[in-house]
């Protein structure tokens, strides 16, 4: 009788704790594993992070961390047939899309820095990017005081458009400032005579550069207005999501993935045109791949 008593008791336990182990999850976690869904955020022309390649599939650096995201959940959350959504954000609305829940993480090409902690979470950083100018051969640009009076290009929402419109307003300097909607459409602009210079993330000037019709026509000039990192942003107060994306991109980086990765898309030929960047890993990245850090670590 007292077996049975043990055994019933031993079931009734099995049954408690099964629940009690799934209501361990909250937040993202947890619609994620009620919904079997994660929708991403990518940018659609961040080249070499997220972009769409010859076949419109998304493709990129980052997007490349966001799957490694995916792969855990599915082992972890138990969820081997989850759903990934695709959305595509710009600069200018991948915060509120990350705020009102349209998306559960964003992962392009999105620095991470004080002003943005205050409206979403970031991952420990994936990127380390310098702020210059992209300008044609002949412009005869070689640095940011040769730009007054001039025509200067920003992508809407980037951090580059607030340098810029600083300098602009402090040393009076008098430029005509652009706001194009997507990187894609400031380089058209660059490309057409609308602006002298495009101004934005190093690694992503060399990203147009590389796709234009005749690279070799434009260069990369400027002392760096800013050193910055990029991360994978998704909403505030929520520290499990963070954690477990976290541990992910610290299981890549150290584990040397991210150094294949990084390989991938910016020392071998990628989509749409088999072009190279040619971009050897920084001193700065490689450092947080062997310890990788959040922003205020970085900083």
């Amino acid at each position: 009788m007292s077996m049975r008593r043990a055994l019933a008791a031993l079931l009734l336990s099995v049954i408690l704790i099964a629940p009690a182990a799934a209501q361990q999850l909250t937040g993202t976690l947890e619609k994620i594993k009620d919904t079997n869904t994660i929708t991403f955020g990518h940018r659609e022309s961040s080249i070499p992070f997220a972009y769409y390649d010859q076949n419109q599939k998304v493709v990129g650096y980052s997007q490349d961390f966001a799957l490694k995201v995916v792969d855990a959940l599915k082992k972890d959350l138990n969820l081997p047939n989850l759903r990934v959504k695709l959305l595509p954000v710009t600069a200018q609305n991948r915060i509120t899309m990350v705020q009102n829940g349209t998306i559960d993480i964003e992962c392009g090409s999105t620095t991470n820095n004080a002003e943005r902690q205050k409206q979403a979470a970031f991952s420990v950083t994936i990127f380390v990017i310098g702020t210059r100018l992209l300008t044609k051969r002949n412009s005869g640009i070689t640095n940011f005081p040769d730009l007054k009076g001039k025509t200067v290009v920003v992508t809407a929402g980037t951090t580059s458009e607030t340098l810029i419109n600083k300098m602009n307003q402090e040393k009076h300097m008098n430029m005509r400032i652009i706001s194009a909607k997507d990187h894609g459409e400031s380089f058209r602009t660059l490309e057409t005579g609308g602006a002298v210079v495009f101004m934005l993330d190093d690694v992503l000037l060399a990203g147009e550069r590389m796709n234009a019709k005749h690279p070799e026509d434009y260069i990369i000039v400027g002392t760096q207005q800013s050193r910055e990192a990029y991360g994978c942003m998704f909403r505030k107060d929520d520290p499990d999501f963070k954690k477990f994306v976290n541990n992910v991109f610290s299981k890549v980086m150290t584990s040397g993935e991210a150094d294949k990765i990084y390989k991938k898309w910016f020392l071998s030929p990628i989509p749409p045109k088999g072009l190279n960047m040619h971009l050897p890993m920084s001193k700065e990245l490689a450092a947080d791949f062997k310890h990788p850090n959040d922003i205020e670590d970085y900083q």
